[in-house]
């Protein structure tokens, strides 16, 4: 048994052990289960991909005379200012204004709240323009001004729902072709596409939810940033495999930190053709190995997770819950699965590539001292499901 100041401390003095979870299979392997526990004391997870729960709150400071923005655009895209007077949340999927959005199907999206989060973590200079009613303490009633992040007393990414634990793979039954979040899907099951890390994705490493809860520290697109609450649409109560594996969406986590530490490669907007914008990020978590237990779930496997294949012609968009059959991430990567007894192309809209690069920085940095563990304050719950939205009247 180890505990978190015990690995800390090995940090500190540069001792720890770090292995990235593409590692870490391999040496438990050569070295046994037992001996890797007492050697290993981090073992680095990451994923990249499109995460549309996301945005962030940004403060501009005072102008001369002072502003209360109740409606306001960066670069014509809508930000949200239901708030104090100068503070805005820019959501990653608000369009742009006059965005035709799908007007003539399908649409092209081409910019959006992602777009404007990447080019402020990218230090881009942005137009600001802000309407008022007007009132005594705030009496300008319009502003247009230009900034970038250095202008902002602060720019802080806060994001309902990232790192979904497992995801469907999504296919189309449909005689047309359509578009979706999980990009396009050609007619009559002639692609699939998924979206996932697989075997270096946090949660798929602590499926349980043994050591990632409320107050985890975690690498948010290069700055140091944590856990803040369980993800919306957490729904850790679903069917899994003997080894505690989801085999569907299940966990989520709520993850914040500060844009100006962020790294531009892993912040980046999304088009996505007849859907909508979205935003990808690279995220990387630390997995304490505490005991042999937590170390054994990290060795997961892309031939151990198993993911839903569902209809995106009928059976998501209806929310019939039906389930056409499973596949695992082993099969995925190989680019073609067997289904029912046709081949399948297969794309992926997250990168393998990139949440590798993400584990093997965060593991640097864990190596050098610079990344320090944080015990959860608070667990994410196991049991919970999630509820659908009832169509009725009033009572």
């Amino acid at each position: 048994m180890k505990t978190y100041e015990q690995i800390n401390e090995r940090i500190s003095s540069g001792k720890a052990v770090v292995l990235t979870a593409d590692e870490i299979m391999d040496y438990v392997d050569k070295k046994g289960p037992a001996a890797a526990a007492e050697e290993v004391d981090v073992v680095t997870t990451a994923t990249f991909g499109p995460m549309c729960s996301s945005g962030c709150f940004l403060n501009f400071g005072h102008s001369k005379p002072k502003i209360r923005m109740s409606e306001a655009w960066v670069e014509d895209v809508k930000v949200y200012t239901g708030i104090a007077a100068v503070d805005v949340y820019l959501g990653a999927t608000e369009l742009r204004h006059g965005d035709p959005a799908n007007m003539y199907h399908p649409g092209e999206f081409r910019y959006g709240g992602g777009h404007v989060i990447e080019d402020l973590v990218a230090g881009r200079q942005l137009q600001l323009f802000a309407l008022s009613y007007g009132t005594d303490c705030y009496p300008l009633r319009e502003i247009r001004t230009y900034f970038t992040i250095a202008d902002l007393n602060q720019a802080i990414m806060v994001n309902p729902r990232n790192c979904y634990q497992n995801y469907n793979v999504a296919i189309n039954d449909s005689d047309r072709t359509i578009y979706t979040y999980m990009g396009t899907l050609e007619s009559r099951r002639k692609n699939v596409s998924y979206c996932s890390a697989g075997q270096l994705s946090p949660l798929l490493n602590d499926p349980c939810y043994d050591v990632i809860g409320v107050g985890t520290r975690v690498w948010l697109a290069g700055a140091q940033g944590h856990v803040y609450a369980e993800g919306t649409q957490h729904a850790g109560g679903c069917e899994r495999t003997a080894d505690g594996v989801p085999k569907g969406g299940a966990g989520t986590l709520a993850l914040t930190a500060d844009m100006k530490q962020m790294r531009p490669p892993f912040v980046r907007g999304v088009s996505l053709r007849g859907y909508g914008v979205s935003l990808a990020l690279g995220v990387g978590i630390p997995i304490p190995i505490l005991n042999e237990q937590v170390l054994k779930r990290t060795c997961v496997r892309d031939r151990d997770i198993w993911a839903p294949v569902v209809d995106y012609g009928t059976d998501y968009p209806q929310n019939t819950g039906r389930v056409i059959a499973h596949v695992n991430y082993e099969q995925l990567r190989r680019g073609e699965i067997d289904l029912e007894g046709g081949k399948v192309a297969v794309a992926s809209l997250s990168s393998y590539y990139k949440a590798l690069e993400i584990a093997n920085l965060l593991a640097d940095e864990i190596r050098r001292g610079d990344f320090m563990l944080a015990a959860p304050i608070a667990p994410l719950a196991k049991d919970k499901t999630m509820k659908p939205l009832l169509v009725r009247g009033k009572s």
